[in-house]
């Protein structure tokens, strides 16, 4: 597998969504095509996170502190400590990432691998220019047959980094408010816990009328194929 450094503090991903297989990893003929499409203005999506799994698997809970991974994802966009956490769960069967950014009005679809009682999905991704903001779809059933269902995410805040809206504090890539790439320090103070995110105000380098938003950010469609 290739890896590349997309943008400073986003960290090392892996080059065109490549699938990786969870413990369970017998063939399956069954998938799920998760196309998410980008509902804000001026916001973008770092590589999306898609994982098969059986029901009760969760990336987070509202209210409760970010668990290490989640962190990682919610500040640097970087998706690899997630992925390793969910591969060592025999709860998982599948997880991909999209292996690129996702512009604003801009749709992409992955397929993932299911199969048995692997009917679950969870998805995630940073949202950038924020500090510690992301969306995500938590521990959803599948379709079942030929349905197609489509769900929508608001901006959580991961809650350990403040939000400051600084070009220091923001990870690349270029970005109009800075005149080029985020350096993407860490803050620190964050709330403690996973929270809906209150949005850009203004109160650092940020241009609110361009990176500000109003709920949902992301739309979700999930349709059950065969492999």
């Amino acid at each position: 597998m290739k890896f590349f450094k997309l943008f400073p503090r986003l960290g090392w991903l892996a080059v065109g969504g490549a699938m990786l297989c969870g413990a369970a990893g017998a063939a399956s003929a069954l998938g799920y095509d998760v196309t998410v499409t980008n509902l804000t203005r001026g916001q973008q999506f770092t590589p999306i996170l898609v994982a098969s799994h059986k029901a009760g698997v969760r990336l987070f809970d509202l209210g409760s502190p970010a668990s290490s991974q989640l962190k990682t994802l919610a500040e640097e966009g970087n998706v690899a400590p997630m992925t390793a956490l969910l591969l060592g769960n025999p709860d998982v069967f599948d997880v991909v990432n999209s292996g690129a950014l996702l512009n604003p009005g801009q749709s992409v679809t992955q397929r993932v691998r299911t199969g048995g009682g692997f009917d679950h999905v969870s998805i995630a991704a940073m949202l950038i220019p924020t500090n510690d903001g992301f969306f995500a779809v938590n521990d959803a059933a599948g379709p079942s047959g030929q349905q197609t269902i489509t769900v929508f995410s608001p901006a959580y805040d991961a809650g350990t980094e403040r939000n400051d809206e600084t070009c220091a504090s923001i990870p690349g890539p270029f970005f109009a408010e800075c005149g080029g790439p985020g350096s993407g320090g860490a803050p620190g103070g964050g709330e403690g816990y996973v929270h809906i995110h209150a949005g850009i105000h203004g109160i650092g380098d940020l241009d609110p009328a361009l990176r500000d938003w109003r709920n949902p950010v992301a739309r979700i469609t999930i349709r059950r194929v065969n492999n």
